[in-house]
Order: structure tokens, then C-alpha cells, then sequence
């Protein structure tokens, strides 16, 4: 059971106070009992740092809360839908996981070798799945063992396949020196091994290779028959959980739609402690979906859930009680920020929102426009600091040099507006060069309050110097909507799950073909020379082995991205996490690399 300290996709770290006029530094230490110092002192700091699990006792069930339904309960669909992920990610494993500790990267269902054939120029990733690895039903004793042609038809069909549109596709591409593009193959060597067959030798072979293992009999069944929507249409909300295959730890048990979900441990789960029992050692996981966060607070007071994720209001309460009955754990700021991006699609070139985006000077204004340090005093509480950069500190080519210059400033912002050809009239609105009012979208998702008071933010400075942003409120799978299929949008907050440790963790981001490319995805070829460039600076990174040389282009890299603004990042939270003190800590550990970790938690004695 692993929690991100911020998985933005699905959900945002914290609430707001829910005021537009700015807080000063004393109503902040009002707000949080004396300043930040004070809730730090009041809470646990326990990162991981490689330390190795202790052995625990099998037992307990373990409650906790969601705040969405499931879409579905489908590897495909699991890849847009984080509600549905979440459950997917319970049933599956990785081939390898990376140590953020050690920096490097260990087996986890299968183990792995690097050949490299540097006469040739070419690379070999040969993956060796593990013998006790098997597709089981809950309340049944069927098991399949999981083999190499899993992999296989996922990597070959469903990603390899153009028709699902899939985020995988485009990193099974390697552009040559000649500038043509080569195919990363997968080779059957018997049913526990296969190998990837890289035509040019890349950097992070380990990390272009790593896929989440998904059942194959079921969906080649389902796409035999009906093609791509045979696939999207398999173990849907209606599916019988005993129908579902799992290799994880856990199995779907149950699941009342918006009630609850409930899980069981899987016993045939490969992943052992060192007496020989299975992890995990919770026994079932009930965990009942609330969309409200005031009522998840409530039920945590009164220990009917496990854990919670404390809003900045909620820590003066939470923080350092004595005899409550549970421990609140900090981390330190958040990897990666929500970002505000605007819309570059030629979809929309008709419209007056296309021509101002598309000027880096508007989205540079734009950035000189968001005053961070308001955020985080009002939203925040002081519990963040601005996100001005683009690699986070894990990143081996993070350069703290290397930092957003656009920061708060009006003045500038005015500047930058007039060489964009905007002005103001005489009653203060701003005009573009045809005379047309500035008026646009500012999209945020209606889950979350804590972007209703960042966008309100946002749209009384804009105000100030006579710019429109109409805050429009849609549910999360709208906005995902238009993100992939409609386009129909001016600007967006939005963010993405995990953070870039390594610089190639955005395949489907930076490139310009990337259907991620949020500002305009999906590019048949680079729409501006900026583009074009990273394109290239993100291809030679890829493939650069040589520290100093990789180091200039990945500057480079974040420079460009920093200049152009095409998403301005907001804040880092710190992140916050109660447990209840029934279970033992000596395995759970909270950082902002692997967020909540408790995958060998049990009940204390």
C-alpha cells in the first residue's frame, strides 16, 4: 500500500480558506498555531533511506476512504482514469522497481541484464521472470502462470497499437542519427524470458522497458473478436470480481458502486519476508468511497478509517495531541506542482484565446502575473514554496541554476503584454492588437476547492490590469475529455501523477508528438522551432551516456521550457499524513520520493 504525497491526476494535496484578500505572516501563524516551525515540531519526519523491512505478523483489515468511483476496472482504461488505476494497480506488478535510495534499479517480478554491443551501437534488455509468478481468482484455486507472452501481447498489441492511442506507443520509437525512426522489438526467448532489442543504445534502457504485467488470455480473447473496442469494453463496473485475474497482492473481493471496494490478500503473491510469509500481511483492505473530504476528516476522528491526508486548517487540530490515538507524519515539498498551460492547438486557430497563446510573451506575461507567494500564504497556509523550476532534485541532471526568471511582477507582465500587441483602453480592459477584449477560460476540475481559491486568485490579478478569466468548473473525466479527444479548451490547472526523476520520465510529455503534450498533443510534425529543438534536445539526452555532455543538453532542455511558459508551474506542497496508532511504524516511512509507504505494515501486538 504505497500513497503518493501527491497524485494530482486523482487528487490534490490540500483545502483552502476559501479568501481572495492576501494573508500576512501573522494571520498565518495565527492560522497554524504559531507558524510553520510549530506543526513541524508537532509532527513525525521518517523518509525512507533504504532501510530494510522488518519481519511482521499476518492479521488485521485495514479502512480507508476514496473520493471517486472507478470508470472501470480495466488495464487500458486505467491508463486516463486515476479512480480506475488505483484499483488496477492493486491486481498488477512492475517488472523492476527503482531504489530512489540507492539510485539504481532492482528486479521486482522479473530480473533483468543490460547487454550493450557498442561495436554494433545497439542494446539488449533480457528480462527473466520470476517461477512463482501466477494470474490467481479470488475464492478459487485456478492459477496460470504468468509468462513471457503477457508481455509480450501488451508491449506488441495494446501499447505497439496505434488505434488505442496508448502513452506507450510513441516511447517504443528511437530516432536514428540519420534522423529515420527504429522500433524498440520484443523477442520471445522461452515462456519465463524475453528481450528487448533496442537498435541505438540509450541511457535508461532499464526504465524504457518497465511495464506493468496485464492478463493476456483475456484481452487477446477480447481483441480477437472485437478489435480495440473489445478491449476498452472488458472487465468493466458490472464485471463479477472473481472474474478478474490478479498477480498483485491483492484480489477484488467486492464492490458496491458508490459505496465501497473491498480487497483480500492475495497468498499467492510472490513477494515474501524473511520467514517465508507473504506480504502483505493486512489481511483485507474495506475501503468506502466519499467523495467529501470534511466527511473523510470526520470518520478518521472517529477511527473508522486508517489514515488521512491533513488540509493546512486541519493541522493546528491534528498536530502534536497527546493520547489521540494517532501520528501525523510530514515530508518535505512535494517533487512536482500543478501547472496552469494554455491551449496551442491549430484546432482552434479561428479564435482570438489561439492567437494570444500561441505568443510566448503573453504566456511569459501570464507567468509575471501569478503571484505564488499569495497562493501560498492563502491557499497553502505557508505549507509550500513556489515550483520555479523544471527537473526536481532527485533528477541526476537537475541544476539548480536553472530557474523560471517570470516570476510576480505587474509591471513586467504590462511589458510583455505591449510587445504582444496588447493595451490597455482608457476604463482599464485590455485590448489586443484588433481592439478585442482579452477575455478567456481559466478550467479547474470541481473536486477540488483548494484550485476553486488558486483560480480565483489567478482571475483577480488578471482583473487588476483589465484581463478576463472566466473560472469555468467541470467534473475530472470532462476535463480529460478535452485534454484527448475535443481540445475544446483556453486554459487549464492541471497535473500529473509522480515526478520526472529521471529526465526521460516525460516520454509523453516533452515530445511533440506526445498525446500528454498538453498544449497541443499528438503533433505530426513540431509546430514551432522551440518544439522542434526539444525534440532533438530530448532525443540526444536520451542516448547520451557521457555525464558532461548529457548535462549541457538537459540544461538546455529546461532552459527552453523555462523561456517558452507552455505550463507555468504553481507550488510544491508539503505533504502531511495521519495514521492511526493500532499498526506498528516500524515499517511505514513518509517522504516525498515514495510518498506513504506501508507495504509490510501489521497490527501491533
Amino acid at each position: 500500500m504505497k500513497k503518493p504525497a501527491a497524485l494530482f491526476l486523482c487528487a490534490l494535496a490540500f483545502f483552502s480558506c476559501s479568501r481572495e484578500e492576501e494573508l500576512s505572516i501573522e494571520e498565518i501563524n495565527a492560522i497554524t498555531g504559531g507558524g510553520i516551525e510549530y506543526i513541524l515540531e508537532r509532527t513525525v519526519s521518517k523518509p525512507w533511506r533504504g532501510e530494510a523491512f522488518l519481519p511482521g505478523r499476518p492479521g488485521g483489515s485495514w479502512y480507508d476512504a476514496v473520493s471517486a468511483d472507478p470508470k472501470s476496472f480495466n488495464d487500458y482504461i486505467a491508463e486516463q482514469d486515476a479512480p480506475t488505476a488505483a484499483v488496477v494497480n492493486m491486481m498488477r506488478d512492475y517488472l523492476a522497481d527503482y531504489d530512489v535510495s540507492a539510485r539504481e534499479w532492482v528486479p521486482r517480478c522479473a530480473f533483468f541484464e543490460v547487454r550493450v554491443n557498442g561495436e554494433a551501437g545497439t542494446l539488449d534488455v533480457i528480462y527473466t521472470l520470476r517461477d512463482n509468478l501466477y494470474w490467481s481468482y479470488y475464492n478459487s484455486d485456478k492459477k496460470i502462470p504468468v509468462t513471457s507472452d503477457d508481455v509480450i501481447f501488451w508491449y506488441n498489441e495494446i501499447d505497439g497499437n496505434p488505434a488505442f492511442q496508448g502513452s506507450g506507443y510513441t516511447g517504443q520509437f528511437l530516432v536514428m542519427e540519420d534522423g529515420s525512426q527504429a522500433h524498440i522489438d520484443i523477442e520471445k526467448i522461452n515462456d519465463k524470458q524475453f528481450v528487448f532489442h533496442f537498435p541505438r543504445i540509450v541511457a535508461e534502457p532499464v526504465f524504457s522497458t518497465n511495464l506493468q504485467v496485464a492478463p493476456r488470455l483475456d484481452y487477446e480473447q477480447a481483441y480477437r473478436e472485437r478489435g480495440a473496442e473489445g478491449v476498452r469494453d472488458l472487465f468493466n463496473i458490472k464485471t463479477d470480481p472473481r472474474l478478474i485475474p490478479s498477480m498483485g497482492k491483492w484480489f477484488l473481493a467486492e464492490y458496491t458502486a458508490g459505496q465501497r471496494l473491498v480487497y483480500k490478500r492475495n497468498p499467492a503473491y510472490w513477494n515474501k519476508d524473511a520467514n517465508g510469509v507473504s506480504i502483505p500481511y493486512i489481511e483485507e483492505e474495506i475501503i468506502r468511497i466519499i467523495p467529501e473530504e470534511n466527511t473523510q476528516y470526520l470518520l478518521f476522528k472517529q477511527g473508522e478509517i486508517e489514515t488521512y491526508t491533513p488540509r493546512p486548517e486541519d493541522l493546528d487540530e491534528l498536530a502534536g495531541r497527546e493520547n489521540a490515538g494517532y501520528t501525523v507524519f510530514n515530508a518535505e515539498g512535494a517533487l512536482g506542482a500543478s501547472f496552469w498551460t494554455f491551449n496551442q492547438n491549430p484546432k482552434n486557430r479561428d479564435t482570438p484565446a489561439y492567437e494570444w497563446f500561441t505568443k510566448k510573451e503573453f504566456r511569459q506575461a501570464m507567468s509575471s502575473l501569478l503571484n505564488r507567494e499569495r497562493i501560498m500564504a492563502q491557499v497553502y497556509r505557508g505549507l509550500a514554496e513556489p515550483k520555479l523550476d523544471i527537473f526536481p532534485e532527485p533528477n541526476p541532471y537537475y541544476n539548480g541554476d536553472i530557474t523560471l526568471s517570470y516570476l510576480y511582477n505587474p509591471e513586467r507582465a504590462l511589458e510583455l503584454l505591449a510587445r504582444a500587441g496588447m493595451r490597455r483602453d482608457i476604463s482599464g480592459v485590455m485590448l489586443d492588437e484588433k481592439k478585442r477584449p482579452v477575455v478567456f477560460d481559466l478550467t479547474i476540475r470541481s473536486e477540488s476547492a483548494m484550485l476553486s481559491d488558486i483560480a480565483s486568485i489567478i482571475r483577480a490579478d488578471l482583473a487588476n490590469i483589465g484581463i478576463t478569466a472566466n473560472i469555468r468548473v467541470i467534473d475530472f473525466q470532462k476535463m480529460v475529455e478535452q485534454l484527448f479527444t475535443t481540445f475544446e479548451w483556453d486554459s487549464m490547472i492541471m497535473g500529473l501523477s509522480g515526478s520526472q526523476v529521471f529526465p526521460t520520465s516525460g516520454s509523453n510529455v516533452w515530445p511533440s508528438s506526445g498525446n500528454l503534450h498538453f498544449w497541443y498533443p499528438l503533433q505530426q510534425e513540431p509546430a514551432t522551432d522551440w518544439e522542434a529543438r526539444l525534440d532533438f534536445l530530448y532525443n540526444e539526452g536520451a542516448f547520451t551516456i557521457d555525464r558532461e555532455k548529457a548535462e549541457d543538453i538537459w540544461d538546455e532542455f529546461q532552459r527552453i521550457l523555462l523561456e517558452q511558459c507552455p505550463m507555468i508551474y504553481l507550488l510544491r506542497p508539503r505533504s502531511f499524513f495521519a495514521l492511526r496508532n493500532r499498526w506498528d511504524f516500524s515499517n511505514v516511512y513518509f517522504d516525498n520520493l515514495s510518498g506513504f509507504e506501508s507495504s509490510c505494515i501489521f497490527l501491533r501486538p
